[in-house]
């Protein structure tokens, strides 16, 4: 990421996923402060997010899209309940995002069967690889 305004339109977008079930888990607070970390988003910046509309930037290339994809993937299975509003607004924001449905549905279903939720990142980039073919 390269603006303040890249990794803040990231954050609040995982945010909103985190919140639409109308709930936030402990788990799910715990991750997003990680990133915001990851992102040098200091503490204070990172409860005013709470607090923001969401904004969402375009972002620029197919890796970091993927990257987003998957923090919200994760986002989405830390507090060990898989929410249906959940499903539907991560599908919908990864084709907003321009990602392939398939490859989403694919990867959201190989998080669900894996005993942690985590993804090889090689085999998650084949994954989507393989629907440019």
């Amino acid at each position: 990421m390269n603006t303040e305004a890249e990794k803040r339109s990231l954050l609040l977008e995982m945010i909103t996923l985190a919140t639409v079930d109308g709930h936030l888990h402990k788990r799910e607070l715990e991750f997003l402060r990680l990133v915001a970390l990851e992102l040098s988003i200091s503490e204070e910046e990172f409860q005013d997010l709470f607090h923001q509309e969401t904004k969402s930037l375009p972002i620029p290339s197919e890796i970091q899209r993927i990257n987003q994809f998957y923090r919200l993937a994760l986002l989405m299975h830390c507090d060990g309940v898989l929410h249906e509003r959940e499903f539907q607004a991560i599908q919908q924001i990864a084709l907003q995002m321009g990602l392939n449905l398939s490859a989403v549905k694919r990867v959201l279903e190989m998080m669900k069967k894996s005993p942690n939720t985590v993804i090889n990142p090689i085999v998650l980039l084949e994954i989507f690889k393989e629907q440019h073919n």
